[in-house]
């Protein structure tokens, strides 16, 4: 990553804001889809797995934990967890039978979109209480954080 050309005291007073805000937003959108969502809501780790099969079909057990940057043999609980209550298939290689290729379940399809649905509904309506100058900002700052994600994300491999 490019070094910042900001002074050290502000780089270090926006991580530390970012650090204690970023996991608050998430706690909080997460109690509300929770308490709005007409199923047991998943846990974050097996909800993390669905997402990333969602959005990779056919991904490996090694593939999803390298994304989701856990350890293999945890990402192979989370899938045996989520195959026993039907929300998520696993199929053998046809040419690797050690190899498994996740997919999810219409039932699991139904699911992410509801809790999909639910998010943005609450993000939604939070956003409306903004002001156009709040608004504006949130709009700059989505390229930023995107690129923090995928810097913290390589620097984690």
């Amino acid at each position: 990553m490019p070094e910042s050309s900001a002074p050290r005291r502000d780089v270090d007073r926006t991580a530390s804001e970012l650090a204690a805000v970023l996991p608050a937003l998430h706690r909080a959108l997460d109690r509300r889809v929770a308490r709005d969502y007409p199923h047991p809501k998943p846990p974050e780790g097996q909800l993390a797995l669905l997402r990333f099969v969602q959005e990779r079909e056919g991904a490996t057990v090694r593939q999803a934990a390298e994304a989701l940057l856990m350890k293999p043999n945890n990402v192979s609980a989370l899938v045996s967890q989520l195959t026993e209550r039907h929300l998520l298939e696993r199929r053998q290689d046809s040419a690797d039978k050690r190899v498994a290729h996740l997919y999810l379940t219409p039932t699991s399809r139904r699911r992410l979109a509801e809790v999909r649905e639910l998010e943005t509904a609450h993000l939604t309506e939070a956003l409306l209480s903004l002001t156009e100058g709040e608004m504006d900002a949130l709009g700059s700052v989505l390229g930023a954080l995107t690129s923090l994600v995928r810097g913290l994300r390589s620097a984690a491999h």
